[in-house]
């Protein structure tokens, strides 16, 4: 089984009861739980008890303790609110009994209306064969990072970065699954660009970092299956905290999504 599709098999929670969802981890993982990988399978347990024709617009998370990959995740919805438009849903995660994530997701009953984007992409094309083989990296995605070589050097960069990727397998025709598997790797950079500015002035191991909130606007439909432009930026850091904001264009320019987070940078 490739990383892609084991992905999109822990993406199939389990149904233990109304509103309760088992989730899996990856066998090999032996450290704390990806939070991408939390969120992910928390919008699939909300989406589960909505009706069909309604999707995700937005999601707002917080991650309340690192996650045991030992011990299967219990996943519990309740249903806040059911509109003729929107439904609101919050998850809580549990481990052992006790809460490791919370989220609240809003869906939408899709509908018509006006249409703008304010800013143009990052004037940058898809990764070409060149790039693909000097700058790939491989797991559940494909990605690429513009300027790559310059990543590789351990100095102070401004803190800002832009990531390709796409999925590493055939992606999924539901448009839910695509939107879950966005918001998987939608937590792979973020904490990463508010680090750049700092590089050199300590040390990785002595460093102490998590993801401490997540949000997501999704704006269209999109497909994983083709490469998607994470353009991201750190406007602030402090306090051991680092602030990132991201968005995520299609190769053709069009924004689907826009990303904001919070995470711990503490130094020991």
């Amino acid at each position: 089984m490739t990383p892609f599709e084991e992905l999109i098999q822990l993406l199939d929670l389990e149904t233990i009861e109304h509103n309760l969802f088992r989730g899996h981890h990856p066998p090999a993982r032996k450290r704390r739980l990806f939070g991408g990988q939390i969120i992910a399978q928390s919008l699939i347990a909300a989406a589960r008890t909505v009706a069909d024709d309604y999707l995700p617009h937005s999601l707002h998370a917080y991650f309340l303790k690192p996650g045991d990959w030992k011990v299967p995740a219990v996943f519990e919805v309740d249903r806040i609110r059911d509109g003729r438009s929107f439904c609101t849903r919050r998850v809580v995660v549990i481990q052992q009994g006790a809460a490791i994530f919370n989220m609240d997701v809003s869906f939408h009953r899709q509908e018509k209306g006006v249409t703008h984007q304010l800013t143009d992409p990052p004037a940058y094309s898809a990764p070409d064969e060149q790039a693909m083989v000097d700058g790939l990296k491989q797991r559940p995605f494909l990605s690429f990072t513009e300027n790559y070589k310059a990543k590789l050097e351990r100095v102070p960069q401004t803190p800002e970065q832009h990531v390709w990727f796409k999925a590493n397998g055939h992606a999924p025709d539901s448009l839910l699954l695509n939107m879950a598997l966005l918001a998987y790797q939608s937590d792979e950079a973020l904490l990463g660009t508010a680090r750049l500015p700092h590089r050199g002035s300590y040390a990785h191991e002595n460093m102490q970092v998590a993801s401490l909130d997540h949000s997501i606007w999704f704006h269209q439909p999109l497909s994983v299956g083709d490469w998607l432009l994470y353009s991201l930026e750190s406007p602030s850091s402090s306090n051991a905290r680092g602030y990132t904001r991201g968005e995520i264009y299609t190769s053709n320019g069009v924004l689907v999504a826009s990303c904001m987070q919070e995470g711990l940078m503490r130094m020991l």
